[in-house]
């Protein structure tokens, strides 16, 4: 069955994770991706490693069905060959530091010259602008994009939330932080009531698990009491009366301090400190399945340990275990991206230089002798 990217090369010129993500999502959807890397290797070969001597799983779940070869960038055959390799892509992408690859003598101008119909993509932590040189990483668009002023509990530092984010990462955190921003302008017009914080100035004050939205939210204790042990509780207004009776307060259905969501708001605290009252006294599986029996929205903290073990996440192909040659097998991530006619195999990730001779000698035309040169003289 034919991939939907099937014919279509990309040339991997990227490391660390957020080009590495990238491509291999285009490899999985059938893309042959050129992972090029520096005879050294992307760095996060030798990151974190849990085995000696093998490519850490930073490194293997980020690059799954690619091609490798090495490249020296540096020298002139090192350039050469880069050229060669642009000139024979449909697709280049880099996350370099600003400017980099400019300096490499393959500016856009340069790299249209060789390849006109080349689609060129660039990873940078910013946009035009004052941030345009300055080098990000994933936290850093946290801070500036201002994820990390609103996440956190109001008497604690900001907290970086994890999620991973691509492209120009300030703007991207920008757009997850839209309601936020939606926030900052009705404080204008008054507190926010949906949040639990007493005090609010002219900012958006960071408020914990709340939701923040038009329906409260909050993770709730659940036994036995462990780190993970809890469950996040929406309540929508046709929520209270099965959940009144759940937590064995059925009373509050009607009683007129807390029947309707404009009562409730001002008390959203003390809320869910009943709820927790109740779900602390059952394991947080127990209180999925006695929610949803009244269609409550509600979903349990599942730890990394859980989430790797998950039987719906195994079966929908988004915890998948790959052979790897080195370090054997290895659980990763699944495709995100369910295609009915281009299903997804995933493959382990390449060893450093290992389609070395069959790219360079069998597609570019470097011959045997010739790569045993570049190789002894540090080009590849």
């Amino acid at each position: 069955m034919a991939k939907a990217l099937e014919g279509i090369r990309v040339l991997d010129m990227t490391h660390v994770q957020s080009g590495p993500s990238a491509t291999q999502l285009l490899a999985w959807l059938g893309a042959d991706v050129i992972k090029v890397e520096a005879p050294t290797g992307d760095i996060t070969r030798k990151q974190l490693r849990d085995l000696p001597d093998v490519d850490s799983l930073y490194f293997t779940m980020l690059n799954c069905n690619k091609r490798s070869v090495t490249l020296n960038t540096k020298t002139e055959r090192g350039k050469e060959l880069l050229t060669e390799l642009i000139r024979r892509s449909d697709v280049m992408v880099e996350n370099f530091g600003p400017g980099a690859v400019d300096r490499m003598g393959f500016t856009w101008e340069r790299i249209q010259e060789i390849n006109p119909k080349i689609v060129y993509a660039s990873i940078k932590g910013f946009g035009e602008g004052p941030y345009t040189n300055f080098k990000a990483y994933e936290v850093v668009a946290q801070a500036m994009g201002g994820s990390m002023s609103t996440t956190g509990f109001e008497d604690g530092p900001p907290l970086a939330t994890g999620q991973r984010v691509n492209v120009a990462m300030q703007h991207a955190v920008l757009n997850l932080c839209r309601v936020k921003l939606r926030d900052q302008q009705r404080l204008a017009h008054g507190p926010l009531v949906e949040y639990p914080n007493e005090d609010f100035g002219d900012e958006v004050p960071r408020s914990g698990n709340a939701s923040g939205g038009g329906q409260p939210g909050w993770a709730v204790r659940c036994a036995p009491g462990g780190p993970n042990d809890y469950v996040y509780v929406i309540v929508q207004p046709v929520g209270w009366q099965p959940l009144s009776e759940l937590i064995g307060r059925p009373e509050l259905a009607d009683d007129p301090e807390w029947a309707t969501p404009e009562v409730r708001l001002p008390k959203l605290g003390k809320m869910f400190q009943l709820i927790e009252e109740w779900t602390s006294t059952l394991p947080k599986w127990d209180v999925l399945q006695k929610l949803n029996a009244h269609n409550i929205p509600c979903g349990p903290i599942l730890s990394t340990k859980e989430i790797v073990e998950d039987e719906s996440l195994v079966a929908n192909e988004m915890v998948v275990r790959v052979e790897h040659p080195e370090r054997g097998s290895f659980a990763t991530v699944g495709s995100p991206l369910k295609l009915s006619d281009s299903p997804v195999h995933i493959t382990s990730s390449p060893l450093l230089g290992e389609h070395n001779e069959e790219v360079f000698v069998g597609e570019l035309g470097v011959s045997d002798e010739e790569l045993a040169l570049l190789r002894a003289g540090g080009v590849i």
